[in-house]
C-alpha cells in the first residue's frame, strides 16, 4: 500500500469516526461496564472485558453508520445536518457501507467470543438498530426504539457475565432506556420545525416543546426509580445511593438549563451532563461493587 493510498484510507476513517460521532460512545459503554461489574459483583475477567467493549463499540458504530447512510438525503435537506460528511460529499455510501459491514462483524465476533446466548441475540440487537434509522418516517416513539437500542449495552454485558437474562439486567435496560429517550427528545426540539416541514415524527412535532419537555422529564424521573429499584433489588450499598443523589443533581441542572426551551444551551445539557451521568454510574457503583 503507497504512503498516498495509506493517507487516504487514514483520511476516510477519520472523516467516518467524526461522522459517527465516536466520541459520544462515552453515553453507553460506561453503563456496559457497569453491568458487567454487578453481573459479576466484582472485576469480570480481563478478556470478558475486552470482548464487552468491542462488542459495544462495534454495535454503536454499526448503528450510526446506519442511521447516517439511511438519513442521507433527509440530512441534506436539514440545514443542521447538510454539513454531515455523507450529504457534504466527504465520504462515499460504499465506503461507509464497507465500514458498517466491519463493525457488525467485531460485534457479531465479540458475542461469539463471550457465550452462545450474546450471539443468538446479537440479531435482534441489530434488528433495533435498522428499526431506529426509519422509525420517524412513521411514529413519534423513535426515541424509545433508540432507548432500547442502547439498552443492549448493559442487559448484553450482563448476559455475557452470567450467561442469562436476570431482573437487574432488566432494570439497568430500563434505566437506560428513559434516559436515553428522555434526552434525545430534547435534542430532537432543534429540528422541530424542519420535521414539521418533511412530514417527519418525533415528540417534539407531536406535543410542541412544552409537551416535550415534560415527557422527558417523566422519563429521566421513570430512570431515577429504576434505579432506586435497582439499589434495593440487589441490596447496594451507600457508594450506589451516593450515585444515585450525583444523578438527580445533573438531571435537574440539565432540565433547567432548557427549562424555557431556549436551545442555546443544548450542547451542555446534552453531551457534557449526559456524558457526566453515565460515568458517575459507573464510579459509585465501582466504589460499592469493588471497594464496600
Amino acid at each position: 500500500m503507497t504512503t498516498t493510498t495509506t493517507t487516504g484510507f487514514i483520511s476516510k476513517i477519520t472523516v467516518f469516526l467524526e461522522m459517527i460521532k465516536f466520541s459520544h460512545t462515552v453515553f453507553a459503554l460506561p453503563f456496559a461496564l457497569t453491568g458487567a461489574l454487578l453481573a459479576a459483583r466484582g472485576l469480570p475477567g480481563g478478556l470478558q472485558i475486552v470482548w464487552i467493549c468491542l462488542a459495544m463499540v462495534g454495535a454503536r458504530t454499526a448503528a450510526m453508520g446506519l442511521n447516517r447512510l439511511i438519513d442521507a438525503e433527509i440530512d441534506a435537506r436539514n440545514p443542521r445536518t447538510a454539513g454531515r460528511a455523507i450529504p457534504a460529499g466527504l465520504i462515499g455510501k460504499g465506503v461507509t457501507l464497507a465500514f458498517i459491514c466491519a463493525s457488525v462483524a467485531l460485534l457479531l465476533v465479540s458475542a461469539s467470543k463471550l457465550n452462545p446466548l450474546c450471539l443468538k441475540l446479537a440479531p435482534l440487537a441489530l434488528f433495533f438498530l435498522i428499526l431506529y434509522s426509519y422509525c420517524k418516517r412513521f411514529t413519534a416513539l423513535a426515541h424509545v426504539v433508540l432507548g432500547i437500542c442502547l439498552a443492549a449495552a448493559p442487559i448484553g454485558a450482563w448476559i455475557a457475565i452470567r450467561g442469562t437474562i436476570d431482573p437487574p439486567a432488566l432494570l439497568l435496560g430500563g434505566i437506560v432506556l428513559f434516559w436515553v429517550a428522555g434526552f434525545d427528545i430534547l435534542y430532537a426540539l432543534q429540528d422541530l420545525e424542519f420535521d414539521r416541514t418533511a412530514g417527519l415524527h418525533s415528540i417534539p412535532v407531536a406535543l410542541g416543546v412544552s409537551g416535550s419537555l415534560w415527557t422527558a422529564r417523566l422519563f429521566h424521573l421513570a430512570m431515577l426509580a429504576l434505579l432506586a429499584a435497582l439499589w434495593m433489588l440487589m441490596q447496594l450499598g451507600g457508594f450506589f445511593l451516593a450515585g444515585i443523589v450525583v444523578v438527580v443533581a445533573m438531571l435537574a441542572y440539565e432540565h433547567w438549563l432548557l427549562r424555557t426551551g431556549d436551545l442555546a444551551r443544548l450542547d451542555a445539557a446534552f453531551f457534557n451532563m449526559n456524558g457526566y451521568i453515565s460515568v458517575a454510574i459507573l464510579l459509585f457503583t465501582a466504589l460499592d461493587v469493588l471497594v464496600r
